[in-house]
C-alpha cells in the first residue's frame, strides 16, 4: 500500500526522509520488513487458542463495496471491514 494514490511507487516518504537526513538532528532511514511464515504460524496458533481476536466492524457484500471503501477513507471505521462476495 503506498502513499499519495500511488505516486512514487510507495516511496515518497523514504525519498523525502532520505533529502531531509542531512539536515536534521535525527538520522531519518527507511526500513524494509521481510516476511517469514513463523510469524503467520504464529498469528494462527493465537487466533485458534482464542487469544487473538480480530476486530471486524463491518460485513459488506460484494455489491456495496464501494460505500465500505468510503467509509474506510473517511476514517470512521474501527477494526476491519469484510467483503464478502
Amino acid at each position: 500500500g503506498g502513499e499519495g494514490n500511488g505516486k512514487w511507487f510507495g516511496v515518497a516518504r523514504q525519498v523525502r526522509a532520505a533529502a531531509l537526513s542531512p539536515f536534521v538532528r535525527q538520522r531519518l532511514t527507511s526500513f524494509l520488513n521481510k516476511e517469514h511464515h513463523t510469524g503467520l504460524e504464529r498469528l494462527t496458533e493465537l487466533v485458534a487458542a482464542g487469544q487473538l481476536v480480530p476486530v471486524v466492524d463491518a460485513t459488506y457484500p460484494l455489491a456495496e463495496m464501494p460505500d465500505a471503501m468510503r467509509l474506510l477513507v473517511a476514517g470512521t471505521v474501527r477494526g476491519k471491514l469484510v467483503i464478502r462476495p
